[in-house]
């Protein structure tokens, strides 16, 4: 039995939807786990109903407005570069209207809910892969995994919301007498987790790099170093959930693979550029092409030269 398993990472997203993309429809595999964490769980769905080129239009379209109903930094480019600071007026708003995070991202929740329709829920319901969402529950200390198969819609697509919800920034949703947040607070790609469920092999996605490529500039202010510190603890999270997983896949006598990014894509996952994830997306392809074992030079080069095409650089 076959798991696909993708890892949180924000708009770095798209990179594992090109992957994924390339292994379900030219690699031909096929999953009986899905399982998704932040990120990961906006995208399994959708790959389960084996509808690839419509969440590939969906995910590297999204703009900040649609995750984000107050958002709490600004972006200004300087040099091509996003410089992130603080949205002082949506932050003491957040605050005057008693919220318990610096941001509020209910505009996701719809966005979810427009993209995975009942109907599409119910046949995923009825279809052979078991799609699981990671959450953290702060009230019980517990990283929780959602199957579709034990919710009705509209509590999965609250798992999905809540599973992507980046606290402090975004929404901390209170769902059946809990504190909810993002699942990548407790579990950032959980591999092990598909293991027990009883995969024989995983392909794991993990959005960051295999070594750490990065050293950060200093912080400019509170907000920036907040950021900056919580991306540390899911990068240190990430690092723990894939030796986990690589243990638990020999005592259960099983296979993993694992796919890094080859490069630091952003230093700024929430930040959601069209150009920038439509490039990722297309890589994504290509690096799971190149990754595969008895991949086709002609098919690589058909890839490459699609993917060169799409991007005007043809």
């Amino acid at each position: 039995m076959r798991a696909l398993v993708i890892s949180g990472g924000g708009s770095k997203g798209a990179f594992a939807g090109g992957i994924a993309q390339y292994l379900i429809q030219e690699a031909h595999k096929q999953y009986d786990f899905f399982l998704g964490s932040s990120t990961g769980s906006l995208l399994i769905s959708h790959l389960a109903l084996g509808e690839l080129d419509y969440i590939q239009s969906v995910f590297t379209s999204v703009t900040q407005a649609q995750i984000f109903s107050n958002c709490p930094f600004t972006i200004r480019h300087k040099n091509k570069l996003p410089n992130i600071g603080i949205n002082h007026f949506n932050v003491l708003k957040n605050f005057i209207r008693g919220r318990k995070t610096f941001g509020e991202s209910h505009a996701l929740r719809k966005l979810v809910a427009k993209t995975l329709s009942p109907a599409q829920f119910e046949v995923l319901q009825k279809k052979q892969p078991q799609i699981l969402v990671t959450v953290s529950n702060l009230t019980t200390n517990k990283v929780e995994y959602k199957a579709a198969a034990d919710c009705s819609y509209e509590d999965f697509i609250d798992w999905i919301w809540i599973s992507c919800n980046y606290i402090p920034f975004m929404s901390l949703v209170q769902k059946d007498r809990a504190e909810y947040a993002d699942g990548g607070l407790g579990c950032i790609v959980p591999i092990s987790k598909a293991f027990e469920l009883g995969a024989t092999h995983v392909d794991a996605i993990m959005l960051n790099t295999a070594v750490p490529q990065i050293n950060r500039m200093p912080t400019r202010n509170a907000f920036d170093a907040l950021a900056v510190l919580f991306d540390f603890m899911v990068d240190q999270i990430g690092e723990h959930d894939v030796a986990l997983g690589k243990m638990t896949a020999k005592a259960y006598d099983g296979s993993l693979r694992v796919f890094h990014t080859p490069r630091v894509l952003t230093t700024n996952s929430l930040v959601f550029d069209r150009q920038k994830m439509q490039k990722w997306w297309a890589e994504g392809q290509v690096m799971a092409c190149i990754n595969r074992t008895l991949s086709s030079p002609a098919t690589l080069c058909k890839l490459l030269t699609a993917n060169w095409v799409k991007s005007g650089s043809l």
